[in-house]
């Protein structure tokens, strides 16, 4: 099984700043690609940024500059670096990571895909 726990959630102050973390955990071979996704109320879930094995980067256009995607493999943790919020930032920010798992004799198995329970960020004044 593997688990992903999100923390770093809060409410600050537009112009503000927050880190979200989130850390995997389990029994797997190999940790891919790393997203954050964001759920703002009555809206659909949107892709903020995704980092890939070797590092890569990407984001949405809506937080390119403000936000910095990062993962530290040796801890099995993703980072995502918040600056300059906006109101319309508010929103449940779930992780999303792409896993190899582990076979019975240790080898590279199926892929899988695994969903944090998400940490709500407030931008409000």
């Amino acid at each position: 099984q593997v688990q992903l726990v999100e923390s770093g959630g809060g409410l600050v102050q537009p112009g503000g700043s927050l880190t979200l973390s989130c850390v995997v955990s389990g029994t797997f071979f190999r940790i891919n690609f790393m997203d954050w996704y964001r759920q703002a109320p009555g809206k659909e879930r949107e892709l903020v940024a995704r980092i890939a094995t070797g590092s890569s980067t990407d984001y949405a256009s809506s937080v390119k500059g403000r936000f910095t995607i990062s993962r530290d493999n040796a801890k099995n943790t993703m980072y995502l670096q918040m600056n300059s919020l906006k109101p319309d930032d508010t929103a449940v920010y779930y992780c999303n990571v792409d896993v190899t798992l582990r076979t019975g004799w240790g080898t590279p198995g199926n892929g899988m895909v695994y969903w944090g329970k998400g940490t709500l960020v407030t931008v409000s004044s």
